[in-house]
């Protein structure tokens, strides 16, 4: 392992990802690393829409959105002094290929179980599937608590 390991982090504002840089950073202050955090943005598919109404990159901006997701996440989860050195990167694409490339050269990749959209009942998101199958180095995926969990809090 390097000097200095790059632990990068994938966050979507979903709780898992928020448990995902929780974890990243503590891992981070264990090992002298620094964390680089990832948010992917896309713009949404709008089949059918035509006319008036339809959103422009004036009306509807989901790389602003994305960055202010992952400004907010990592205040709300590192505070004022995470301990280590944290990186933000908004990045244009797929969540998948975006951090398969930012992973490249990195000691770790980290993700949460389950992004904003799919199914609640699943473990695995298609996302940290496919990392999980992909990824050019070793990959941690950080399930967000059970409603249980939380409540025994």
């Amino acid at each position: 392992m390097s000097a200095n390991p790059r632990i990068v982090v994938g966050v979507d504002g979903s709780p898992a990802s928020e448990q995902a840089l929780n974890w990243a950073i503590d891992y981070a202050r264990a090992v002298g690393g620094t964390i680089h955090a990832i948010a992917a943005w896309e713009y949404p598919a709008f089949y059918g829409w035509a006319g008036q109404g339809v959103p422009t990159v004036e009306t509807f901006n989901p790389e602003e959105i994305a960055g202010k997701t992952l400004s907010d996440t990592i205040a709300k989860v590192a505070g004022d002094d995470a301990g280590v050195r944290i990186t933000e990167s908004v990045t244009p694409g797929s969540a998948a290929r975006v951090l398969l490339e930012a992973a490249k050269g990195a000691a770790l990749l980290v993700v949460g179980s389950r992004g904003l959209g799919g199914f609640s009942g699943v473990l695995l998101g298609s996302v940290s599937r496919h990392l999980t199958e992909h990824a050019p180095c070793p990959v941690v995926v950080v399930r967000e608590p059970s409603g249980d969990a939380e409540r025994a809090e």
